[in-house]
Order: structure tokens, then sequence, then C-alpha cells
């Protein structure tokens, strides 16, 4: 069921509470007090922390204090008993001149909450000041023919204070000729009128002395008099009379001084010296005195001061015109001074703060400031301003108060620092503006990690290179400040081969240098995959990662390696076989080389350095493919020896040598029996090594020899005795066979104990074998001594063609 539509009484029930409630939330930031003017210094005026509710002690805590706009500072605060008391003393006439009511507004800041508390405090009036006639006497001429009931001005005199202070009456002193009548203007002013009551008789008495006095209200009555001198003199028939009973003028304020405001005319039908008229203020007091100038002939009031509508913006000026026996007329001359606009706004920034987080929220108090503009009306009206490319706001408050607001939260990487200008600007015309500049620093905190200049980092070092020197510097930087800018590297931890990161390389926590802490070898390190952090000092530190990529560069620092042909373990070198038959680019053999380096340092190329027939071969110069270069002749030497080089195309070039034995033969039985042939080199050829060899050889030969022999002996003898035996005794027939060796055993026996020795002119590559003795009783046949070996013949055998000397020998008894 839908709700019953509110009556039109309703809403406005509703719109009356709002509006009421309003008020009430403005009425509430006011507080009221009233004071006695003249107190002394500190007297008390109102508790205005009970009246903001807080206790004595928080008005200093919480910033309380009070906002001027650069006048004498009336009030003060009393931090102790919370309480308003006066800063000197008031002088409420100073103050307020004559107005009725003399209110002084001041504003109280709580510069915690950045709140605004309006002040009013009434000056109540004291009688402190007693009337004044501003002239100590005043003559007054009367014709002695006058009729009674004749009024004649007198003084008026003047009370600065209001209400029942001022002046209350006039009394004048006895005498039979004069009485008192007071007039009451529109104005309120009491106007004192001498009122001829008896005839008066110049050779009488030519001066008649009274007494005006002027009193006030109040508790204690004060008073002020004059003298009135009446002369009488000759019949004067007409008084003065003004044209305008009231001149009414308005003046600029800015009006130049001596320039012409007004002229006042009175005239009188009187001639001679009583129809003269001369013009003068009455009552005039200083201000107005120090104002305007009356020329007393013309009637020319002119500006003698500078004027200011700030100061007051209205003058009520008494003037009189009196003839020359004295008769006088009254006139009003009302001044109203016109502002215009001749006051810049002022601005008063009551607080402020310096300094503000950059991560503080929207609508942060940066100040509050008052804007004043003493002129009036759209003068008055002024319009504050900042610049709109900032991130700041006004907002209106209390009075003529503004707020400074951030508009959103500031980046001090962005801007650090904000010079606000604030302008205010009134409505006058021409207008008139003032700038008030605020300068605002963005506190830093740490909201921005260290960046690295680049997203990933590459870097490249020779190998070899010397311990400790730098290879790269990184460079992170952070746009905070101070501590939260100071940036330190390190390397994360990881292992390279089983050891940390850290024995190959650090860094320099400062400056970010990446040093190398020992000399790298391309063949075993190629590359690191290191990861580089950047941190700075902010609380909490903020850190950032890079990968370095650090490639080591290889360097000609490995000599080729000849994998084929390779030298035997036991020194011999091989021998490759080239038929006799082969044609020209017949493949003999391959050399076969690497290069632990690598790029252009492992690239190899092959030639022939040194052949023993030049021409005959011929080496690939990147495949190291030896191949002959023409058909083999039969004056070709048997054995070929080849020097092959293999080269690098490091800066500067490795190289390395290889040396070939070709053994020019179709068959292996042809190269054996060429063998026969071969000479051994000359005595003096052969090393000291070869030949101690041989003498070992030959020695241990001729004892072998010898125990043959004597065993051969003692054989023949026990055969013989034997012998001897069977012929005594016949009885030898049942001894075993055994026991009986001929000439075949022997030489089987024998056998068993050859050896076969290689000599050759080094003795790192000489053979000596000994075959295992056979103990058996049984004669050994020749196959089973014989041995089944490859071809391995030393170079220097191939080089003894033609020695008589045997390649091997058998030491065989004969």
């Amino acid at each position: 069921m839908a709700d019953p539509p509110c009556r039109p009484g309703c809403s406005r029930l509703v719109l009356i509470y709002i509006f009421l409630g309003a008020l009430w939330e403005i009425r509430a930031d006011q507080i009221h007090y009233s004071v006695p003017e003249e107190l002394e210094k500190g007297s008390f005026v109102g508790n205005i922390a009970k009246d903001l509710g807080l206790e004595p002690r928080e008005l200093a805590e919480r910033g309380v204090r009070i906002v001027s706009r650069g006048r004498t500072q009336l009030f003060a605060l009393n931090p102790r008993s919370g309480s308003l008391v006066t800063a000197g003393r008031i002088d409420r006439e100073e103050l307020c001149d004559r107005s009725p009511k003399c209110v002084v507004s001041l504003e109280i800041l709580l510069e915690d909450k950045v709140k605004i508390f309006g002040v009013e405090v009434e000056i109540i009036d004291v009688n402190d000041n007693a009337p004044n006639f501003g002239t100590e006497q005043r003559e007054i001429k009367v014709a002695e023919h006058e009729n009674p009931g004749t009024k004649f001005p007198l003084p008026e005199a003047f009370d600065p204070d209001v209400g029942v202070n001022s002046l209350q009456g006039y009394q004048l002193s006895s005498n039979v000729h004069f009485s008192l009548d007071v007039q009451n203007g529109a104005d309120g002013i009491k106007y004192p009128e001498l009122v001829l009551e008896r005839a008066l008789d110049r050779e009488e008495e030519a001066v008649h002395h009274l007494v005006l006095t002027a009193f006030d209200g109040g508790d204690l009555v004060h008073s002020g008099t004059t003298r009135i001198h009446v002369t009488l003199v000759d019949t004067n028939d007409n008084a003065p009379l003004f044209t305008q009973p009231e001149y009414h003028v308005s003046v600029r304020e800015n009006a130049p001084v001596g320039s012409r405001i007004l002229t006042v005319k009175a005239t009188d039908p009187d001639e001679g010296a009583n129809g003269e008229v001369t013009y003068s203020f009455r009552k005039v007091r200083d201000k107005i005195s120090q104002l305007f100038q009356l020329n007393s002939v013309t009637g020319d009031i002119t500006v003698l001061g500078d004027l200011d509508y700030e100061d007051s913006g209205f003058y009520d000026i008494d003037v009189e015109a009196h003839d020359g026996p004295g008769l006088r007329a009254r006139s009003k001359v009302l001044v109203t001074v016109l502002d215009v606009n001749d006051n810049a706004p002022e601005v008063m920034v009551t607080s402020l703060t310096s300094s503000i987080q950059e991560t503080s929220s929207s609508g942060t108090v940066i100040a509050l400031f008052n804007v004043h503009d003493s002129d009036s009306g759209e003068n008055g009206l002024v319009t504050c301003s900042i610049p709109n490319n900032l991130p700041f706001t006004l907002e209106k408050t209390y009075g003529n108060y503004y707020r400074l607001l951030t508009h959103r939260t500031l980046d001090r990487e962005e801007d650090s620092e904000y010079n606000i200008t604030v302008t205010a600007t009134d409505h006058g015309n021409p207008p008139l503006s003032t700038e008030t500049h605020i300068s605002l620093k963005v506190a830093d905190i740490n909201d921005n990690p260290p960046a690295f200049t680049h997203a990933s980092y590459s870097a490249y070092l020779p190998e070899n290179n010397p311990r400790g020197v730098s290879i790269l510097s990184m460079t992170a930087q952070d746009p905070d400040s101070i501590e939260n800018a100071r940036v330190t590297y390190s390397l994360a931890e990881g292992t390279l081969q089983g050891e940390p990161l850290s024995s190959f390389v650090s860094i320099n926590s400062d400056t970010g240098v990446l040093y190398a802490l020992r000399s790298f070898d391309y063949e075993q390190v190629r590359d690191l995959q290191l990861l580089v952090t950047a941190s700075d000092s902010g609380e909490p530190p903020l850190s950032s990662n890079v990968s370095l990529n650090l490639f080591v560069l290889d360097q000609n620092d490995n000599a080729p390696e000849i994998l084929y042909p390779s030298l035997p373990t036991d020194g011999s070198t091989g021998v490759e076989l080239a038929p006799r038959s082969a044609e020209p680019g017949y493949l003999v053999t391959k050399v076969v080389a690497v290069d632990r380096d690598s790029g252009q340092n492992s690239w190899l190329s092959y030639r022939l350095l040194k052949a023993s027939e030049p021409g005959l071969f011929a080496v690939g110069l990147h495949t190291g493919e030896v191949r002959t270069a023409r058909a083999l002749l039969d004056r070709d030497a048997l054995k070929q020896s080849l020097v092959v080089a293999v080269q690098d195309h490091g800066q500067p070039p490795l190289s390395a040598t290889v040396t070939l034995t070709v053994a020019v033969a179709d068959r292996i039985p042809d190269v054996l029996a060429d063998l026969a042939s071969l000479e051994i080199p000359s005595q003096s050829e052969v090393s000291d090594i070869t030949l101690y060899l041989v003498v070992a050889v030959a020695s241990v030969s001729c004892l072998f020899l010898a125990f043959v022999i004597v065993l051969l002996v003692l054989r023949l003898r026990r055969w013989h005795t034997s012998r001897l035996l069977q012929a005594s005794g016949g009885g030898l027939a049942g001894l075993p066979a055994s026991h009986f060796v001929g000439v075949d055993g022997v030489r089987a026996f024998l056998q068993t104990y050859s050896h076969e020795v290689s000599l050759t002119a080094d003795s790192g590559k000489s053979h000596l074998i000994f075959p295992q003795p056979n103990y058996a009783d049984t004669l050994i046949s020749h196959e089973s001594c014989e041995k089944s070996e490859p071809l391995l013949i030393t170079q220097d055998l191939l080089e003894t063609k033609g020695d008589p000397s045997l390649h091997q020998v058998s030491l065989l008894p004969h």
C-alpha cells in the first residue's frame, strides 16, 4: 500500500525546521559577551573555554588563539583560567564614537580542527566624559531696545558618552534679564537659547556676565561650563538667515585637498555692519576641523584633509552666520562621503601548514585565511581564487574565512613544492586585487622502488681477465628523496658449478659497479645468469630486481690439438702406407685436429710445413687430408717424412705440428723385405742409452751361454759316467728315457730362452721381449715359439737402411 502524499502544510513545516536548524547552527558558532569600558588590563570578559566545551588546559594543547587583522588587539586568552580577558584599557568613545551600540567582533581559531568561532563583545559605556563646550567663553551682542522674549542661540556642549551618560541638559546662572530655553532638535541634540526676560538699558549695564552649565546623567554626574558675555549694542533689526535649514552634499572620498564641496549662504537685510554676514562652525570637533574648512566670508566649505570612507562615511557639521552686531543664524551641513574602490582586499593567513605528506587524503586543510576589504557595497565584495592547474581548492567557511584544501592526493615525485598564489579581487570598478603566496612542501614517503635504467643488462668479459677488474656499472634511480632515494645494490645468492656466485663476481653496494673476483676461462664458464637487487633505505625499504647476463668472451689461448695421428703410449710412431701404384690425388691419410676455443679462434687450416720429397704429397687446407700430388716413382724413397702444421685463426694465431711417416710399398711383406736393407745410423748417431742397452743385453747373453756350457759339461759328464757303469755293470737298462737329453732336446730347451730385441736410436722406443721359459722335458716345436705381433717399426729403425746389425736379434746357441 502506497504512503499517503504529504499535504502542502507538511512540506512548509519541514522547510521551516530546516531553516531554524540552519540558523541555530550559525548562532552556535557565535559567542556573545559584554564588558564595560575603561577596565584594567587582564579584566575578565567571559569563560571562553567553557563556551567552547573545552577544559582550560586544552586551550594551548588544541592551539586555540585569537585571530586579528592587524589592528590593536583588545582582548587576550588566559591559558590558566581559560577566560577571555582585556588586553588593555578600552575607550568606547575612541572605538565607536557616538554609535548607540559598540560591538567588537573577533574570531577564535581551533588550530587542530581548523575551525573558527565568532565572538562578539559589546563595550558598555560608562560616564567617563564630561560635557565640553569647546570654548571657554562666548560673546553675544544684543541691541539695547530688544523686546523681551527675544531668543539668542547659545553654544552647545558635546559629550562623547552615549545614553544616560551623554548630555542631559543645561543650566544658566541666575540673572533678572535673561533665562534659558532648551530646544530638542530632530536629531535629538539639545540646543540652548538665551531668552531676554526684561528690557535692557545699555547705560545702566553695558555688559552682562552669565555662566552656562551643561550636565550629563549616569551614576556620577559630570558637567562643563562656559562664560557668556552679553554686550549691549545699538539696534540691529534683522538676524542673518540661511537659504536652507539643512545642506546636503555628497563628496567622493578621494576628493583632493582644497576642493570645494559646498557653499553655504546666509542673507541679512540690514545695512552696513549690521548686514555684513560672516560664517563659522559651531561646536566644532577636532575631527571635523581637521577635514573641512569654512571660509568665513564666502561660506565655501573645502576639503582640508584626506577623507576616508572607511573611517567615517558621514559628517554632521553645524554652521552659523552672524552679522556685525552679533545676531546669529544656524544651519546644518550633512556631508555624505561616497566610497570609491581605493582599498585593495587584505588577506590574512591565520593558520598555515608548511608541509604535507604526499599520501594525505583529498580535503586536507592547508591554510585558513581571512579576507577583508575596507570598502563598502560592491567595492567591498571580495572573491578569492587560485590557479586552476593546481591540485587545490578554496572553500568558504565562517564569515570571510576561506580554507585552502587539497583537491586530490599529492605526489612529491610529480611536484615536490607548490607556490600557491591566492588572489583576492573585489567587485569595484576598476577591480582591485591582492595576491598572497603560500608555499607548501610535499613531504616524501617511500612509495617508489628503485628503477633500473634498463629492463635487463648484458655484459661481456674477455676470458683470462685480471682479478678485480670492473665489468659493468649499473644504475637504479629512485624518485623519492633523502633516505628513501639512497640505493644499495646486491647480488642474489646462487651457485655455479657447485660454487657460490659470490666467489665469481661481486657488486659495490653503493655504486653498482660489478667486479670479477677471479679470472674466467671460456672453456669452463661461458656465461653467468645473475640477479641484481636495488634496495632503497626507506621504511619499509622497497626494492626491484633486474637480470644480468654475463658472457665470457673467448680468447685465442688454446693451440690446436691433433687427434690423429696420435702418438702411441709406448712412444713409437705409426707408419702410413702408400702403394707405389697410387695415382695423383690418392688419399694417404687424414690429419684430424680440434681447437678448444670457439668461433674464429677454432677455425683450423692445414699446410705442409716440411717434406722429405717436396712435391710428392699435398695437404688439404681445410680438410687436413694428405694426398699424393703426383704418381710415385721407383726412385722415390721407401720412407717419406712429412711435417704437417695445423694453425687456428685467432689473434695472434696458434699452431701445432705433427710428423707423418709414409712407407712407400704395395704390401706389408715388401716393407719387411725392404727393412733388411735399411742402414742403421752411424755409431755416432746412436744415443748413449741405446749403447747401454746393447751392453746389458750382451752381458746377459754371455752369462746365459756360460750357464748353458756348464750345464752341457755336467750332462756329458753324467752320461760318460753312466756309460762306464753300463760297461762295467750293465745295469742301466732300467733307467727312464727322460734322464737322457739329446742335441735336439738341448736346442729346444735353449729355444725357450731365446730373446727378441728391437734396437733403436732412442732407448724410449726400444723393445726387449723375454718369452716365458718352458720347463717341459719334451721338445718344443718351432711354431709354438713364434709370436704374432702387429707391424710396429720405430722411426729410427726405418732410418737404419743398410745397417749390418740385425733389427730383430735372437740369442740362440750354435
